[in-house]
């Protein structure tokens, strides 16, 4: 329920935003120079002529799963359109009222006038799969270095680790990026035959056959999963310094059992409490700031679908990727809940 009233406010804030941003949509869409006439055509077919109360409404109705709509009249703002939402069942009839179960409806790009559930479908696996590259980077080295560090405490190791850790903490992503691929793929590029630009599917110059090309994805996942791995090392090494200072972890070395048993199966779980809160809030956050990443390398996932969106004022578009990234980002929480209940018991009695 709580991830449900965020939504709404989500929902809200988007809908006054976007709403009170300078500009015609209208206009936008047909062109600087076409007629009245036209114009108003395209705000009665787009719902633009509805005073903001009334578009409000009907955007929540779009987007509910269960909405109302009017079953007779043709020319309502409400009219049940079966060709507007596929797949869509009546489950009440109330007179010309029906109640409608309904996947949410995310409407049309005012540029490409294709759904923009169907923009995000096609965006969507490029960005997860460059967030879970990035997410699986960070946890595995992260962890590793952070042991590393808090075993090998006031070492050169470890201050070699804490450095980097505050650097990659500091460091904005969109400037990591150019860096990265400066480096990387212009110094380097000789040597590491990485592209400085190119996103999952590629295309043969001669046979024209389209191929996945996994390579491409090794600078931006870098990019991406530097400041998690950097949070990640730092929460590592101070979870696992407070738990081996412990009394249980005395006892367990009194009792004669080897430094990697206590470590792994005592110290370690304990530690990782913190590490996997953070990691799974991660990567809701790596699927919203990848946009930069993403645009600096032409991987087109939803970061470039936004950035085109915001170039041609394509409204439907940015606000259907900002709602798509808040429910990702309200799901993910409840699954931190979730599994940090698994890990720690004491969340369960609370």
């Amino acid at each position: 329920m709580y991830g449900i009233l965020v939504l709404w406010g989500v929902v809200t804030v988007v809908f006054l935003l976007f709403n009170i941003l300078p500009g015609d949509a209208s206009r936008m869409l047909m062109g600087q120079r076409t007629d009245i006439s036209s114009i108003n055509a395209v705000k009665k077919e787009l719902g633009l002529d509805k005073p903001p109360i009334i578009q409000y409404l009907g955007f929540l109705n779009d987007i509910s799963p269960v909405s109302v709509h009017d079953y007779s009249n043709k020319n309502s703002y409400w009219y049940f359109d079966r060709k507007k939402y596929p797949g869509a069942k009546i489950i009440f009839r109330a007179g010309k009222r029906v109640v409608v179960l309904k996947p949410p409806y995310l409407r049309r790009s005012y540029q490409s006038r294709r759904e923009v559930s169907a923009i995000l479908a096609e965006a969507f696996p490029k960005t997860l799969l460059l967030a879970s590259a990035s997410i699986l980077l960070a946890m595995i080295a992260g962890i590793v270095l952070g042991i590393a560090a808090a075993l090998k405490k006031d070492t050169l190791l470890d201050k070699t680790l804490l450095v980097f850790s505050s650097l990659g903490m500091s460091v904005p992503s969109f400037f990591a990026a150019i860096l990265v691929a400066w480096v990387f793929a212009w110094l380097l590029g000789k040597y590491t035959g990485l592209p400085m630009i190119g996103s999952l599917y590629s295309v043969d110059d001669y046979t024209g056959e389209v191929y996945i090309n996994l390579k491409n994805l090794i600078l931006p996942a870098l990019t991406l999963g530097i400041r998690p791995l950097a949070i990640v090392i730092s929460l590592m090494r101070s979870a696992l310094l407070d738990v081996l200072s412990k009394d249980y972890i005395r006892t367990a070395y009194a009792k004669g059992l080897k430094p990697v048993r206590v470590i792994v199966f005592h110290a370690l779980r304990n530690a990782l409490n913190p590490v996997i809160t953070a990691i799974t809030g991660w990567f809701a956050s790596l699927m919203a700031g990848a946009v930069f990443v993403e645009y600096v390398f032409d991987w087109k996932g939803i970061g470039v679908v936004i950035v085109d969106a915001l170039e041609k004022y394509d409204l439907p578009v940015l606000m259907g990727s900002v709602l798509f990234i808040a429910v990702i980002l309200i799901i993910t929480n409840i699954f931190v809940d979730i599994v940090y209940a698994m890990l720690d018991p004491r969340v369960r009695l609370s």
